[in-house]
Parts: structure tokens; C-alpha cells; sequence
């Protein structure tokens, strides 16, 4: 900015927004309420006048990232389009990996999230899903629909070290299965899964196996009525 030029005003979008950058380059734990001001060349007091508290701070940056995630074409069939949804969601919370933190953390969805939620649940309405067999769906698909999901293993910055021989041998002898499997397939480095999986791979394909049952289970006409009498029966 230009030597004597005016302070653009503050605005809870410019704090939000230097929430997040800040956040992108430093991490979570790097944002607070005096840094932000610090970053803004304000007083503390400043921020409060726009974001209340620390929760309505992190409630704002995770808004921005969904509403980052773009729309989807409505005239993709309702696999295609849900697919897309899942994959460009993706590819925004790898930008900004910090926001899985916050939204597996929140209590209850905010209106943008909800707003999220509420374009991909109309896909598939379109594609004439019952509201039944959609309800059912939207729980199986859980976080993915946001472009991530709860991986059995902890993520570790430490996630694809080697072992030595003998940690490996030990490990090995007592989890034989567990290691069968984790060799099996191939490994990406740059993954943000633990172990060095795939994750891109893991998700298309686990999104693939979902989209193959949810298809099959709409073309048969399935509803939750019927399947909760057939297993009394």
C-alpha cells in the first residue's frame, strides 16, 4: 500500500480472510485473535467487533473454504454430478487442510454448510432418488460429500518412515494380516493419508463402490420400509 494511503476498513470478510490465509501458511494453531489483529495492523478489540469469539472465528474460515467449492452442473446425470461434488470438494480442502479440523469439530452445521449439504442432497432428488433411499445415502457418504473422510488410521507427519529390520520383523510376526494388506497396494508419498496411501485413489474408489450400490439399490425400487420388514421377517 502506498505510503499515506488509507487503511481499507475493517470488515468481518477481511478478517476472515486473513484468518484463513493465515491458517493456509502457519496452520490452525497459528490463528488467534491478537496475531489476526497484529497481521491487520488493528487493536484486539477490533476483531471481536466482527467475530465474537474464537468458535465464530473458525465457524467463518470453514465457511469460506465450502463456499469455495464450486457448483455443480445440473444437467450431469446424478452419478456424474455427485461424483464431481465429492472429488472438487477435494481438491478445496486440499487447500486448505486445516478446515477438516474445524468442520469434524463443529456442533452443528452452519447455514453454508447446510447450504452445501442441501445442493448435493437436491442432485440427487433430480436424478429421482426417493427422499428415503437419499436420507440413507447422505449417511453412508458422511464427510466425503465435504471432500474428506475419517480414515481408520491417525494421520502422522511420520506416516511412510520406514521401519527398521528389526521393528519391521517384530511387527510382521505379530500383525501379520495388517501388514499383508497395507503392502498390497501402491503407495503415494505426497499423500495426506497415514501410511502414504493413495488418498485421491482410496476416495474415487470407495466413492465408486458407493455410487455402483446406491444405483443399484434406486433401479430396484428399494426403500428402508422394506428392507427393515424383510429383516423381521
Amino acid at each position: 500500500m502506498p505510503t499515506g494511503a488509507a487503511r481499507p476498513p475493517l470488515s468481518r470478510e477481511r478478517v476472515l480472510d486473513a484468518a484463513v490465509a493465515l491458517a493456509d501458511a502457519e496452520g490452525l494453531d497459528a490463528v488467534s485473535m491478537r496475531r489476526l489483529a497484529q497481521d491487520l495492523g488493528v487493536v484486539p478489540m477490533a476483531i471481536y467487533k466482527h467475530v465474537a469469539h474464537k468458535d465464530e472465528l473458525l465457524d467463518g474460515m470453514a465457511d469460506r473454504v465450502v463456499a469455495a467449492i464450486p457448483p455443480t452442473d445440473a444437467d450431469l446425470p446424478w452419478r456424474d454430478a455427485l461424483r464431481a461434488r465429492v472429488l472438487d470438494a477435494r481438491d478445496v480442502m486440499l487447500r486448505h487442510p486445516w478446515a477438516r479440523r474445524v468442520l469434524e469439530g463443529q456442533a452443528a452445521p452452519t447455514p453454508v454448510v447446510l447450504g452445501h449439504l442441501d445442493a448435493t442432497i437436491a442432485i440427487l432428488l433430480r436424478g429421482g432418488l426417493s427422499a428415503d433411499l437419499t436420507h440413507h445415502v447422505m449417511h453412508t457418504l458422511g464427510s466425503r460429500v465435504l471432500g474428506f473422510s475419517q480414515e481408520l488410521h491417525t494421520e502422522s507427519t511420520d506416516a511412510g518412515t520406514p521401519l527398521d529390520d528389526e521393528t519391521a520383523a517384530w511387527f510382521a510376526g505379530t500383525f501379520p494380516h495388517v501388514v499383508a494388506v497395507a503392502t498390497a497396494a501402491s503407495h503415494d508419498p505426497a499423500s495426506v493419508v497415514d501410511a502414504g496411501c493413495d488418498d485421491r485413489f482410496e476416495l474415487e474408489f470407495t466413492l465408486d463402490l458407493l455410487l455402483d450400490g446406491i444405483e443399484r439399490l434406486h433401479r430396484a425400487g428399494w426403500t428402508s420400509a422394506a428392507a427393515r420388514a424383510a429383516r423381521q421377517a
